[in-house]
């Protein structure tokens, strides 16, 4: 569990995932892997049409049908294997020490897992290239991604800030002091401002986690803000975000807290979908 994992697709997300990886590579001092997957439903690398013998089928069409699939898919690893150069070029150019490149023929989840134990972090944009959404919207497989593998994963923005400021969602539930012990371990947000944002009561019960965190990062030699803001848990977290220029939204990923279900409930993905900047989910 040692590289950062960078997933390359030809998505208009990509060129932000190259830098968002080779600044966490930068900031962990781990090597970085930049991964294509090319979807075997898409691009079957062999077809099997025995199922459409029928009336009007003659065997040396389906024949050619099958050989011309198999060239596309071969097109299209070779088109992968050039992104995967030119995205190594970008993130040299950046900074990153020679990243290795990896190519899967299959689906991306199931390459995900069986790659999961060399990833330290997996890295991957918004959409991919073959959603219908904007550059401000959410991919299909991103929820799959965030329950399936049991990593940190950051989410990356369209384009590429370096991050400076962090706000760390936080509840004082066991998923979000999780959240807070992983961070304050972690070099990722090293020398980075962390405003630590609990929505909710004014309490002493409230002030006493928030503080309990506070002190953990401040012994680790953080820079914290804490704050306790009242409203809705969405809306209070995107007018901070918006008032402060957060750069990092960080957030756990487990557990049942009020905040994630704002993130990946069984059916909504609301504070993803409507955050313009990158998202850490802590594992």
């Amino acid at each position: 569990m040692t590289h950062v994992m960078a997933c390359i697709d030809n998505s208009q997300s990509s060129l932000a995932v190259c830098d968002y990886s080779t600044w966490a590579s930068q900031q962990l001092s781990a090597p970085l892997t930049l991964l294509h997957v090319l979807d075997e439903e898409k691009y079957p690398a062999s077809a099997d049409l025995s199922g459409n013998i029928g009336l009007g089928s003659r065997e040396h069409l389906l024949k050619e049908l099958a050989t011309l699939d198999a060239e596309r898919a071969r097109l299209a690893l070779k088109q992968g294997q050039h992104m995967l150069e030119k995205a190594r070029e970008r993130t040299v150019t950046s900074g990153a020490a020679f990243p290795e490149l990896k190519q899967r023929h299959g689906h991306l989840i199931e390459s995900l897992i069986n790659l999961q134990d060399d990833i330290r972090l997996l890295v991957i944009g918004r959409v991919g290239d073959d959603s219908t959404r904007g550059v401000h919207g959410l991919g299909s497989q991103i929820e799959a991604v965030v329950r399936t593998i049991h990593r940190p994963i950051l989410i990356a923005a369209s384009n590429y800030k370096k991050p400076e400021k962090v706000m760390l969602a936080f509840d004082g539930s066991p998923t979000a002091n999780k959240a807070v012990e992983l961070l304050a371990a972690s070099t990722l947000c090293a020398n980075l401002s962390i405003h630590l944002v609990m929505v909710g009561a004014d309490s002493e019960g409230n002030r006493d986690v928030l503080e309990k965190a506070r002190n953990l990062l401040l012994t680790n030699g953080f820079v914290v803000i804490a704050q306790i803001l009242q409203g809705e848990v969405e809306a209070a977290l995107h007018v901070y975000q918006a008032e402060h220029e957060i750069d990092l939204l960080v957030m756990g990923a487990y557990g049942h807290s009020r905040i994630r279900r704002f993130l990946v409930g069984s059916t909504t993905t609301t504070m993803l979908r409507a955050a313009s900047m990158p998202v850490l989910l802590l594992r």
